[in-house]
């Protein structure tokens, strides 16, 4: 597993697919992982056989991932090295940098095409960053690893792949972190999402704006990365920034409900997160976020504020239904049902 663009702490959802499976993994007795990371990323992919660059150093902006690339490339010999022996390379992270040595079959994960199917959400450097490492990759790999039907099909159509050469292999839960609460919850809406445009926080601030006229003492809890360029906010709107593990899951099993009012998503893990914590859920219809939370949530348009509204509202009143579908429906996804189908994809892409 060659990870050489791994941000710890800057990657969402892609670095808890990319964790979770390592870990998993690393713990089978049928697999030898072995994990090729920059030098700030060291122990961050669960491996017996951790390779850490150390003249490799990722970071979040575009700039700075493009660096770590160019000192990837610059220094392949060394890394493809570190590759030797292996009967299949994955590239967790999309970016195929190093190519793998002559001959070696790869594949690729390709989490969504958000660039092609939202392109005025990106500047130039960062569509022409993803375009280059992303397109590139996903032509060449043996097999296409993406995370949900929706996904799937915008590769398919906007890239021109072959539908048998991607895979579709949803994310899981970890069910043993993520439990039914059972104590009482807090007057607060949680939504953990890093501070993006497609995340539509400036919507959801004005829905809770609306909802409080209704229920006034009704907070707004925000996790995730970079949301200091979200600006001033409300004083009902709590703005915690990165959380540990602990915390994320406290919050899960203490809220009145998960808000999801994103634009377009690949996945979506949140969601799922929170119906096994024993949270209701409001979510976006947009992108996989349906075929992620089924009949398990309550379903809004995210561009209409006032849908968002009525939307919490419906999942904080029906709370005991919706309890009861998300954890049903969340006991679906597990990490080792996740790891055995990607095992099975490197079979194929090996050809045995």
């Amino acid at each position: 597993m060659v990870a050489m663009n791994l941000v710890p702490g800057g990657m969402g959802g892609t670095e808890t697919y990319a964790t979770n499976l390592a870990r998993l993994l690393a713990q089978r007795d049928d697999v030898d992982l072995r994990t090729i990371v920059p030098g700030n990323a060291r122990g961050v992919l669960h491996s017996d056989d951790e390779r850490s660059v150390g003249f490799v150093r990722a970071g979040h902006s575009t700039a700075l991932r493009l660096a770590s690339l160019a000192a990837s490339t610059l220094g392949a010999p060394f890394i493809r090295r570190r590759m030797s022996g292996a009967d299949v390379v994955h590239y967790p992270f999309t970016s195929f940098t190093p190519a793998p040595p002559a001959g070696m079959p790869f594949v690729t994960t390709l989490h969504d095409v958000q660039h092609l199917d939202l392109p005025e959400l990106f500047g130039p450097r960062d569509f022409a960053y993803r375009e280059r490492f992303y397109h590139e990759g996903a032509r060449r790999a043996r097999l296409v690893i993406t995370i949900s039907e929706f996904a799937k099909r915008a590769i398919v159509d906007h890239l021109g792949i072959a539908d048998d050469r991607v895979r579709v292999i949803p994310l899981g839960v970890d069910h043993e972190r993520f439990t039914p609460a059972t104590g009482p919850r807090g007057d607060f809406v949680l939504y953990p999402a890093r501070g993006w445009p497609h995340k539509n926080h400036a919507r959801l601030i004005e829905a809770m704006s609306r909802l409080r006229e209704r229920r006034p003492g009704l907070r707004l809890v925000l996790t995730g990365g970079a949301l200091d360029g979200l600006g001033a906010l409300p004083e009902w709107v709590e703005r915690r920034g990165l959380v540990n593990v602990d915390e994320l899951t406290d919050l899960y099993r203490t809220a009145s409900a998960l808000v999801y009012p994103s634009l377009y998503e690949g996945f979506g893990l949140p969601p799922l997160e929170a119906m096994a914590s024993g949270c209701p859920v409001a979510a976006s219809r947009e992108g996989s976020i349906p075929e992620v939370c089924g009949d398990a949530a309550v379903l809004f348009d995210p561009h209409d504020p006032e849908a968002i509204a009525r939307g919490i509202e419906e999942a904080i009143d029906g709370a005991d239904r919706l309890v009861t579908l998300g954890i049903e429906h969340a006991r679906r996804f597990t990490w080792e049902r996740c790891a055995s189908q990607h095992i099975a994809a490197y079979r194929d892409a090996v050809g045995d």
